[in-house]
C-alpha cells in the first residue's frame, strides 16, 4: 500500500504542475491575457477552450480500458500521455508571446492539456484497478489530492513570481520537463497486470459503458457533480476583480493561491484519517453544505487580510466536499470500465465548471457597468451558492437511492 501511495502522490504532484487549466500555469496564463486587455469573460472563454481535452475524457477512457498496448491497459498510456504534455509545452515555451499569436499558443497549450487529461484518466483507472480490491479508493483519492495540492501550494508562490516578472515561457519549459518524471515512474514502478481482451471488445465496451451509465447511482453522481460544479463565480471573476478593483499584485495573489492549497492539503490529510469514522450518508450531506460555504465566504472579501482568511477557508471546505463526491464516484465505477466511466463523470464536471465560468464572467462585466464592481461581484457569488443548493434538491428527490449507498 505504501508503494501505491507513493506512486499516486507523485503522479498527481506532476499533474498539478502541468495542468494549464488549474495548476502551476493558470495564474501566469491569466496574467498574460489580462496584459493583452482580456476582461473576465474573455479570459474565461480562452480557458474554456483550453480545457477542451477535459471535456472529452471518456474517449481517453475507452482507449485505456479497451485498447491495451502489448496487453497492458495503463503502463504505456502513462508514457504516451506525458510525452504529449512534453511536446506541447516545449513548443509553447519557444513562442514569442504577443496578442497576435494567442490562438497559436492556445493550440500548443491544448496539446499539453490533452496529455495531462489523458494521464489523469489513466491514473484514475489505475487507482480503481488497485484500490477497489483492497477497499482503499477513498484513501487513494486523498493521497492523490495530497500530491496535487502540494504541487498547487508550491505553484502558487512560483506562479505569482512568474506572473509578476512575465516569465511565462520559462514556466512552460519547467512544466514540460516535469512531465518526464511520470514517464520514469511508469517504466520503473507501475505494475500493470496483463489483460486479454475479447475479439468483440469494442461492442462489449459500448454495452458495458451503456449499462453503467443507465444505473441510477451513476446518474445520481453525474447530477450532483453537474450542479455542484456549476459555479458562475469562478477564479476568472475573482482574479479580474482583485487585480483591477482591489489592486492586489500578482505575487500576493500567488500567496493566496498557495494558502488555499495548503488548506486543501490539510483537508486531504484529515479526510484520509477520519472519514471512515463518519457515515457516508452524513459525509454526502455535509459535502453539499461545505460546497455552498466554499462560495459564500467570498462575500466577505474586502482587502488583503480578508483575502488570506477567505482563501484558507475556501481551500478547506471545498476539498472536503470534493473528496466526498470523488469517493462516491470511485466506489461505483465498475473496474472493467473504470477509466471510461470515471472520465465521463469528471468530464461532465469540468464542462459544467468551465461553461459556468464564461457565464459568470459575462454577468460580472455586464452588471459592473450599472451596479458597480462590488455589487456585481457579490451577485455572482450568491448565484453560485444557489446553483450548488440545487444539487441538494436533486439529493432530496432520490432518498432511497442514497440510503442504499
Amino acid at each position: 500500500m505504501k508503494r501505491l501511495y507513493l506512486i499516486f502522490a507523485a503522479l498527481y504532484f506532476v499533474q498539478g504542475t502541468g495542468d494549464s487549466s488549474y495548476g502551476f500555469l493558470t495564474q501566469p496564463i491569466r496574467s498574460m491575457l489580462r496584459s493583452w486587455d482580456y476582461d473576465a469573460q474573455s479570459i474565461a472563454a480562452y480557458l474554456f477552450w483550453l480545457g477542451l481535452p477535459w471535456y472529452i475524457k471518456p474517449v481517453f477512457g475507452l482507449l485505456t480500458d479497451f485498447l491495451p498496448i502489448k496487453g497492458l491497459r495503463r503502463k504505456y498510456y502513462f508514457i504516451c500521455s506525458n510525452l504529449i504534455v512534453f511536446i506541447g509545452l516545449v513548443a509553447a515555451s519557444m513562442l514569442n508571446l504577443r496578442p497576435e499569436i494567442s490562438y497559436v499558443l492556445l493550440v500548443f497549450l491544448i496539446l499539453g492539456n490533452a496529455g495531462t487529461a489523458f494521464a489523469d484518466v489513466v491514473t484514475d483507472g489505475h487507482m480503481i484497478d488497485k484500490g477497489q480490491p483492497l477497499g482503499i479508493t477513498g484513501k487513494l483519492q486523498a493521497v492523490q489530492h495530497i500530491g496535487i495540492y502540494t504541487s498547487y501550494m508550491v505553484a502558487g508562490v512560483f506562479g505569482g513570481y512568474i506572473s509578476q516578472n512575465k516569465l511565462q515561457n520559462t514556466g512552460f519549459l519547467i512544466c514540460a520537463l516535469m512531465a518526464l518524471l511520470p514517464m520514469a515512474i511508469a517504466i520503473f514502478l507501475v505494475k500493470d497486470d496483463p489483460v486479454k481482451m475479447p475479439e468483440n471488445r469494442f461492442s462489449g465496451a459500448w454495452s458495458e459503458v451503456k449499462s453503467a451509465l443507465t444505473t441510477r447511482v451513476v446518474i445520481l453522481v453525474a447530477v450532483f457533480f453537474a450542479f455542484l460544479k456549476f459555479s458562475p463565480f469562478s477564479a476568472d471573476v475573482y482574479y479580474v476583480h482583485v487585480t483591477k478593483e482591489l489592486g492586489f499584485d500578482e505575487q500576493f495573489i500567488g500567496y493566496t493561491y498557495s494558502l488555499e492549497k495548503a488548506a486543501s492539503l490539510l483537508a486531504c490529510v484529515l479526510y484520509a484519517k477520519f472519514a471512515e469514522r463518519v457515515s457516508f450518508k452524513m459525509l454526502l450531506h455535509g459535502s453539499i453544505v461545505f460546497a455552498i460555504l466554499s462560495n459564500l465566504v467570498y462575500i466577505g472579501l474586502q482587502g488583503e487580510t480578508s483575502a488570506m482568511v477567505i482563501s484558507f477557508t475556501f481551500g478547506f471546505v471545498y476539498m472536503v466536499a470534493n473528496l466526498t463526491l470523488l469517493e462516491l464516484a470511485a466506489r461505483y465505477c465498475p473496474p472493467a470500465v473504470a477509466g471510461t466511466l470515471f472520465a465521463f463523470i469528471m468530464s461532465l464536471s469540468n464542462l459544467s465548471w468551465s461553461s459556468s465560468a464564461v457565464l459568470g464572467g459575462y454577468w460580472y462585466e455586464s452588471w459592473k457597468a450599472s451596479l458597480g464592481a462590488s455589487t456585481s461581484y457579490s451577485l455572482v457569488v450568491l448565484i453560485s451558492c444557489a446553483f450548488t443548493a440545487f444539487g441538494w434538491l436533486a439529493f432530496k428527490f432520490l432518498p432511497k437511492e442514497i440510503e442504499n449507498i
